[in-house]
């Protein structure tokens, strides 16, 4: 069976308390509570700075037992480096902690910049470099330049795979070249809303499906209606059964790819409030 995990981008936010969070809640306890209720979030402190073993190893422990994270790449190698001699950052990124979220540790994000175009080779030794295994991630996390003993873990607590996800802003990938190329590393390419403002394509490039939600009308601020998140359900549907929605949008036509994936959508419009009961409105309706 396919494994659906719907949830938000992020939730230390603000505004969210007395909204989402009820009045007088820890600001300690608000992952406890988000996890009751929806099966992932992202972590996305770790996009703007390595984030620490101890971090992870407590959202770890505040979190049910089936939970799982997915964990945005930090944007010092997508977005300041843009892949360039990026092997010791990428070592980095893996020894700051994220192993330490064991079987909890779901697709880590690779979201690029608007401004970097498609530069095919630079992407296939990225691609390369990184770990399909949490094996392969403590390995090349013992080549960390970090020099605090305390701000490092190297030790692959699970046996798992890593799968990872890549959200481009740039037209130039939209591309049979590039599609082709991530298939090649089973790495999926990110459905992404956001309000018609970057491509958007439905290929599956992968074993599993991500999808980032950002607003439909407005980037991060706009709620999505009923029909919008009756639309979202439908593809949900369709994906996680291994079929393409109807009238995809794709870059590649023949394709035929009939697996069953599993599927993580989160929901990052987050600026009024909306993004956790817009994921709470879509896992209902994949209840049904």
């Amino acid at each position: 069976m396919a494994d659906l995990r719907i949830g938000i981008s992020g939730w230390t936010y603000p505004g969210w308390r007395g909204v989402f969070y009820p009045a007088g809640l820890a600001h300690r306890r608000e992952l406890e509570y988000a996890s009751g209720l929806m099966r992932s979030i992202e972590i996305n402190g770790s996009f703007y700075s390595l984030q620490r073993p101890s971090s992870f190893e407590k959202w770890y422990e505040q979190t049910p037992d089936d939970f799982v994270f997915a964990v945005k790449g930090g944007r010092f190698i997508t977005h300041m480096k843009k892949l360039l001699n990026v092997e010791t950052a990428l070592a980095n990124f893996f020894a700051s902690g994220v192993l330490r979220l064991g079987k909890k540790l779901g697709p880590v994000l690779w979201q690029f910049p608007p401004q970097l175009s498609l530069i095919p080779d630079r992407f296939r030794t990225f691609l390369e470099l990184l770990p399909k295994t949490h094996a392969e991630a403590a390995k090349l996390a013992e080549r960390t330049s970090i020099p605090l003993l305390d701000r490092v873990w190297t030790e692959a607590v699970h046996e798992g795979t890593i799968r990872h996800a890549f959200e481009i802003r740039h037209p130039s990938f939209m591309t049979s070249e590039f599609m082709d190329l991530l298939a090649s590393y089973n790495a999926a390419f990110v459905q992404a809303d956001t309000a018609g403002k970057w491509p958007y394509a439905e290929d599956l490039t992968a074993d599993f499906v991500y999808v980032r939600l950002h607003g439909a009308q407005q980037l991060y601020t706009s709620g999505y209606s009923d029909e919008e998140l009756d639309w979202w359900a439908g593809r949900i549907r369709s994906w996680s059964r291994g079929r393409d929605p109807r009238r995809a949008t794709k870059v590649l036509t023949s394709r035929a790819d009939h697996r069953s994936r599993d599927v993580y959508v989160y929901f990052d419009n987050d600026a009024k409030v909306h993004a956790p009961f817009d994921a709470l409105r879509l896992v209902e309706r994949l209840a049904r």
